[in-house]
């Protein structure tokens, strides 16, 4: 799903349905899919079924229209989403839930963390007084943009606005007053303590390819986008906002000319680059890097790792040279389009009728309640994840779970210990990674603390900020202290599941530990092919193109024999062609490189829960095999049931290493198990001779 913490961490879902994050919210990452999901209560025995398959198309020509297709025909999209499915029917039921939490905590006893969650909300819901304070909340800020002068206060304001929220692989600096992002972890090579990385950053468009590539789409796309910044300043007062936009785009063209592609930021070699502070005026200059470490509270830090060199190096050129001018109106919209969602209604209505519509195809924008609590997910994440795992996840589902991981693990393990290609000492290595392995479920063990943040009743904007800086607070206090590989990079209401290889350790957050991925009265089969095949995914992320890299330790290094990695890189190549023919639209096919190592955990994790599954319901006469077969990858095809707009997903293939939820359901073609189950045979669409099944592990 989404991101943090690791090579950037591994996440099982894409994170393109993230409205909050669209509208001003670091919000949490969760697909927007599923209508009218079926209840596994509804499904049938005998020749197995689930509610919304249409029999009509042959499974081995469509399999994901097979099992869903009858549901996709009368699915409808909400207007305030840009997709539907499965995914959509559990983040409106846990929405629901954590509702209701907060609507008790407005009357928490005050003084406690409750409290603080409820005073955030009745903040952030007080719209008449966000409409009566209207710009002036945003004075300060915009007071100090103006008072810049020369290159060194451009420079100590950069710092100044410096933030560690970033997400490595998908290159995305939320905080876009910066150029740069910040992400706090163990180091590549130092997995005993936590050191900082920087990250190209700073552009309001989704990735580099939204500024560079040609044709009318993009081009349009680019227009829009620099109408939303003229309004944005315009709304704010600003003088002459058209000329000021078109400095703004013009300036993150620049950047976005530095920017790594997404091939490359996903390559973890790449980013592995070590820079002594003293060395930055050299590698990058341009800019005064005492003077913006000092403003960044960073003065202790005496190097970083440099996950894009080419980025900090153009970027700061761009200090030196862009005009100052062209600067302070960058600054001044950022300041603004960052924090829409607590200025009037008219800022957050002309954000999202840019990123929500133009962009993502979306026609309403969400109610203010549900955005409301994107941005206590985001700002006080844990305390409300303390009373969601209270009252909605139970000790029976949370053993149940752990039971199923270490299930997969096993059956993991036995499918390394029968590879013949792979060296004895490679071997080793992996089974100790897999016993190494920290497995989070439900919850942290430790919660974040929130004591020191201030958070007020009556001030929206300024409960924001706050959690912002205190948030980054947090991150420099942890540099240079012993890794705890036990820390979370998600909350527990996120509906997600990751893996972070540099810990070595995976998180199954609570939220999607509910029907249908996961129910404790559902049979075995639904629940292997459908949480069982998310679990073995996340476990397989520590193997895929990026994760094979780190040992058990999370540390970088090759612990590969050179034929065994030879041998790994031809099946992945192999995986790569596979999903570079599938073309979703006649002008855009997935990028099969940008989405190898998820597309090699979706094989990994099926193949691994197929093993777990069949071991668990041991042996069977051949009709039973099939029927159980059959439930195991229908629920797979199931759990990725889902619609989307257009826009949306066209964003998606350009800028996200996920492929598609109706492509990740093609996987079964790679397993043999699955011709059996559905009789497919030569000639239909999916069919792969057995020779070109991609088998990775």
């Amino acid at each position: 799903m989404n991101s943090s913490p690791t090579p950037g961490p591994f996440s099982l879902k894409r994170p393109a349905f993230a409205l909050a994050m669209l509208v001003g919210l670091v919000s949490i990452n969760h697909d927007c899919v599923a209508a009218d999901s079926s209840p596994v209560s509804a499904r049938t025995p005998a020749t197995f079924m689930i509610d919304g398959m249409d029999t009509s198309i042959k499974p081995g020509n469509d399999f994901n229209a097979y099992a869903n297709g009858g549901w996709a025909k009368t699915a409808v999209i909400p207007a305030d989403q840009t997709g539907w499915g499965i995914f959509g029917e559990i983040d409106e039921r846990t929405g629901k839930q954590l509702n209701d939490l907060v609507q008790a905590a407005v009357s928490a006893e005050a003084g406690t963390e409750e409290r603080k969650v409820g005073d955030f909300y009745t903040a952030f819901m007080n719209t008449d007084a966000i409409e009566k304070a209207g710009t002036a909340p945003l004075k300060d800020r915009l007071d100090q943009i103006d008072a810049i002068k020369t290159r060194a206060d451009l420079t100590r304001y950069l710092g100044s606005q410096l933030r560690a929220d970033v997400d490595p692989i998908n290159a995305t600096n939320v905080w876009t007053e910066n150029i740069f992002g910040m992400w706090v972890s163990q180091g590549f090579h130092d997995n005993t303590k936590y050191t900082a990385y920087l990250l190209q950053g700073g552009i309001g468009l989704p990735d580099r390819e939204y500024y560079l590539a040609k044709g009318a789409k993009m081009a349009r796309l680019r227009s829009q986008y620099q109408a939303h910044v003229a309004a944005m300043l315009k709304l704010a007062g600003v003088a002459d906002p058209a000329l000021a936009a078109a400095r703004v785009v013009k300036l993150e063209h620049g950047i976005a000319l530095s920017h790594a592609p997404r091939e490359d930021t996903s390559d973890v070699l790449k980013a592995d680059n070590t820079w002594a502070s003293p060395e930055f005026a050299r590698k990058a200059p341009g800019m005064d890097w005492n003077l913006f470490f000092k403003a960044a509270g960073l003065t202790g830090q005496t190097s970083f790792i440099i996950w894009h060199p080419g980025a900090i190096k153009g970027e700061a050129a761009l200090v030196a040279s862009a005009p100052l001018e062209d600067w302070k109106d960058y600054l001044r919209f950022h300041a603004i389009n960052t924090r829409a969602s607590v200025l009037p209604k008219s800022f957050s209505d002309q954000k999202f009728a840019f990123y929500g519509t133009t962009l993502s195809g979306t026609p309403e924008q969400q109610p203010r309640s549900k955005r409301a609590i994107g941005a206590i997910n985001s700002s006080l994440g844990d305390a409300l994840g303390k009373l969601y795992v209270a009252k909605h996840f139970s000790p029976e589902a949370k053993a149940k779970i752990r039971a199923l991981v270490a299930q997969l693990l096993d059956a993991f393990s036995e499918r390394i210990n029968r590879l013949d290609w792979m060296a004895p000492s490679t071997k080793a290595e992996a089974l100790a990674k897999l016993k190494s392995m920290y497995v989070g479920v439900g919850y942290p063990d430790k919660w974040r603390d929130f004591s020191g943040l201030e958070i007020r009743p009556d001030d929206a904007f300024g409960n924001f900020d706050r959690a912002q800086q205190y948030t980054y607070q947090q991150a420099l206090a942890k540099l240079g202290q012993p890794v705890d590989v036990a820390q979370w990079c998600m909350v527990a209401q996120e509906i997600n599941a990751v893996n972070m290889p540099m810990q070595n350790a995976i998180n199954f957050p609570a939220a999607i530990l509910q029907a249908p991925y996961f129910d404790l009265n559902a049979s075995d089969a639904a629940n292997y092919g459908s949480i069982g095949a998310t679990i073995g995914h996340e476990i397989s992320h520590g193997f895929d193109d990026s994760g094979a890299q780190f040992d058990s330790k999370g540390q970088l290094k090759n612990w590969w024999q050179k034929t065994d990695f030879s041998h790994f890189k031809k099946s992945a190549k192999a995986l790569v062609n596979q999903y570079n023919a599938y073309r979703p639209f006649p002008d855009l096919a997935i990028n099969g490189q940008q989405t190898l190592g998820e597309n090699i955990a979706d094989l990994a994790g099926l193949n691994v829960a197929y093993d777990a599954f069949h071991k668990a319901a041991g042996k069977q006469d051949e009709a039973t095999n099939k029927r159980l077969d059959q439930e195991f990858f229908l629920s797979f095809a199931e759990s990725w049931r889902g619609i989307e707009r257009e826009q949306a997903l066209r964003r998606q293939i350009t800028t996200n290493e996920h492929a598609p939820d109706a492509f990740r359901v093609f996987t079964v073609r790679n397993l043999d198990a699955w011709y059996s189950a559905f009789d497919v045979q030569p000639g239909d669409k999916l069919y792969l001779a057995p020779s070109a099944r991609v088998r990775v592990w």
